[in-house]
């Protein structure tokens, strides 16, 4: 109960806008923390520039907590990261950047979306499964460094 409550009073101090170009060293921080194939500030810029994309970060603060980014096309919203900074792991940030995204994928007419998770990846695939997605498939040796299967979910 201690612990929800903390959980509360933390989450009321978490702005969630989109991505701007000064939160880019912040996301490329945590980018390099997370994944071991990381995308570049340009690649993060060039994407950002789209008109098709949404791309979202969790403050807390000034400090850049967790970002999200999305393709919405055709009616389908790909989830291309997702990524929340390890000293703020499991107090729900993941959760609220995907709410704001089903929210602002409104505005491109985006009724699913889905993306590709690590087969060994157990908390993501326990947060997308919160989330309402649901296994789709499996796509053999996706990820490298290490080589491993990924998990396409979707939700519609």
């Amino acid at each position: 109960m201690q612990r929800r409550k903390r959980l509360q009073g933390f989450m009321n101090n978490i702005t969630i806008r989109r991505m701007q170009t000064e939160d880019l060293t912040q996301v490329c921080e945590i980018e390099k923390e997370n994944f071991s194939v990381p995308w570049s500030e340009r690649s993060f810029s060039e994407s950002m520039a789209r008109r098709d994309t949404v791309f979202l970060v969790a403050l807390v603060s000034e400090e850049v907590a967790g970002y999200l980014g999305c393709y919405c096309i055709a009616g389908a919203g790909e989830i291309t990261n997702v990524a929340v900074k390890k000293s703020f792991r499991r107090q729900g940030i993941g959760g609220m950047l995907l709410q704001k995204l089903f929210e602002e994928g409104v505005t491109f007419d985006t009724q699913e979306f889905f993306l590709e998770v690590r087969e060994s990846n157990e908390p993501a695939i326990r947060l997308y499964s919160r989330q309402g997605f649901i296994k789709e498939g499996i796509r053999k040796n996706f990820y490298e460094k290490p080589v491993e299967n990924a998990l396409i979910m979707w939700k519609n």
